[in-house]
């Protein structure tokens, strides 16, 4: 080998050495910048409803948590947070170098029945969400039904179709128009009694529920702070009038 291709070979490897340098160099003062100008300082969270603010927040910490904004956000598209009851998804949206939003995006619960001592919440499709011992303040508590198991993520066991369907129709126009119901009884006689603070509410066998439950919500605030029965059997959905009968406590 000649001296000029001994000098060619060198000034190469030279100017590998320097670009595979200036590349690490590049990489590292990239990592500084990363690790050091991305800490979370802010947390905000929208979209909640179940759940506190600040117990979202304690899921988001807890799960494989990276003080990271940037980091963060693409753990959560790669490897999203799961199993959080009453919870479909959780996104992760970076704002700045210190803040992120976290999107939560609920369940849509319909309500719950008792079983062994527990409460199992479902869906508006009549799928177990939770079983929990602790009951949630908003959902409608279903009475007068025994089953011999329970399976979450799977359909309730009610064997009678009609009554099923009811329920769910019944859950589902407590949504629809936003009533506070405190819990929903099925008697020995097959009719629905609602409970509401101090008021109960008959609604015979639920033939007509669209219309008993369409004016229910207004009816509720004229009688906000009263004790006693607003029968709904006989409800006349032409004059939008039902009676009531306080009680004699």
């Amino acid at each position: 080998m000649s001296e000029r291709q001994d000098n060619v070979i060198q000034f190469k490897r030279k100017r590998t050495g320097a670009v595979v340098g200036g590349i690490a160099l590049v990489l590292i003062i990239g990592l500084v910048i990363l690790f050091n100008c991305f800490k979370i300082d802010t947390i905000e969270v929208t979209g909640n409803k179940h759940y506190t603010k600040e117990q979202i927040k304690d899921y988001v910490l807890s799960e494989g948590y990276i003080n990271n904004t940037i980091l963060l956000m693409m753990k959560n598209k790669i490897r999203p947070i799961e199993d959080i009851p009453f919870v479909a998804k959780i996104d992760i949206e970076y704002v700045s170098a210190h803040k992120i939003t976290v999107t939560v995006y609920e369940k849509a619960l319909a309500g719950c029945v008792e079983y062994m001592n527990e409460y199992v919440y479902f869906d508006q499709d009549g799928y177990v969400l939770e079983i929990s011992p602790t009951k949630i303040e908003d959902a409608p508590c279903i009475t007068g039904m025994s089953f011999d198991s329970m399976e979450l993520h799977e359909k309730l066991p009610i064997r009678d179709k009609e009554r099923f369907k009811l329920i769910l129709k019944m859950t589902q126009l407590i949504n629809k128009y936003d009533l506070t119901i405190d819990s929903i009884q099925f008697t020995s006689e097959g009719e629905i009694v609602m409970k509401y603070q101090s008021i109960r509410i008959e609604l015979g066998t639920g033939d007509d529920l669209e219309h008993q439950l369409l004016d229910l919500g207004e009816m509720l605030k004229g009688l906000e702070g009263k004790k006693g029965t607003l029968d709904l059997k006989d409800f006349d959905a032409a004059t939008g009038t039902a009676s009531f009968k306080k009680s004699k406590e």
